[in-house]
């Protein structure tokens, strides 16, 4: 089901001629480690679900929260972001016991959730969206950021839920070498697990190694990832970093039609969502549009 269109400036969209709604974007933090992922699943723990209930309760009206990033499980954020579409005449809701401020609006909102949220899940702010602002299609691009440790204990207790220990050396410039093979716009289907009618193709813009000690650092960026993509460059490139590949597989990697057997994906809790780029808000409905279009590779 396609979502409802943004009408006019401030977030205001329409689900129906006689109950217009209010569309509120969301800034996001979670810890992974207890999360089924971020979308929504029968029977299962997901940072959707837990937050859709809680601004359900708020705004005492089923709701339903739409991400720029649908992390897997065990994958952390600190930069998520989301839109929320709430009938107008549930707002007030959100202050049932205070004045309404000028400003920031929904301050006492972020107050209260941080009360009925549990403590792995934040909502850092909420604003009104402006016209045009979907969080997933306007997006330009999104930020993500992987971690581990090669130190011989391991990863430090304090760190230990968002960092992978890793058990051999690795050579990170071998690894920056395979990583700027697969940088630009490329069919990653041998990265990707599979889903029916989605396109594979991506603009990886960032894919860098860094090292400070024995904590490795990868810096990813792209337009869009697809299913378990992060995860599995990092895995490919772990197996170049340590000397069981040529940096030059990777490139060839690019060549296959389907996920590639060759290598695993790398352990989530390493992974955290950084940021999301959107462009200025007159550029925001063109940029559904693009993005909606099906990628090709000329």
């Amino acid at each position: 089901m396609n979502e409802p269109a943004i009408e006019s400036g401030g977030g205001l969209v329409s689900l129906s001629s006689s109950r217009p709604v209010t569309r509120l974007r969301l800034d996001i933090a979670y810890d992974g480690t207890e999360f089924a992922g971020w979308a929504v699943q029968a029977g299962q723990r997901t940072v959707a679900g837990v937050l859709d209930e809680a601004l359900s309760t708020v705004f005492r009206t089923p709701v339903a929260l739409r991400a720029a990033g649908r992390t897997d499980t065990g994958v952390h954020a600190t930069g998520q972001v989301a839109h929320v579409d709430v009938p107008a005449d549930a707002i007030p809701h959100a202050y049932p016991r205070t004045a309404r401020p000028l400003a920031p609006e929904f301050l006492p909102l972020v107050r209260r959730l941080s009360r009925l949220l549990p403590t792995d899940v934040r909502v850092t702010d909420i604003v009104r969206a402006p016209a045009g602002f979907d969080a997933r299609f306007s997006a330009l691009r999104r930020h993500y950021v992987y971690r581990l440790s090669t130190a011989p204990y391991g990863v430090e207790p304090q760190l230990g839920r968002y960092v992978t220990p890793w058990p051999r050396p690795l050579d990170v410039d071998a690894m920056n070498a395979a990583s700027r093979e697969l940088i630009g716009l490329n069919d990653f289907a041998a990265f990707c697990r599979f889903r029916e009618g989605a396109t594979t193709i991506r603009d990886l813009q960032r894919l860098d190694w860094s090292r400070s000690g024995e904590l490795i650092t990868a810096q990813v960026t792209a337009d869009a990832f697809c299913w378990s993509m992060v995860r599995s460059l990092v895995g490919a490139l772990l197996a170049v970093g340590e000397g069981r590949r040529d940096p030059a597989w990777c490139a060839d990697l690019l060549k296959a039609s389907r996920r590639s057997s060759d290598f695993a994906a790398a352990p989530p809790q390493g992974l955290t969502l950084v940021g999301v780029d959107y462009p200025p808000d007159d550029q925001l409905e063109a940029r559904i549009t693009v993005t909606r279009d099906l990628r090709r590779l000329d």
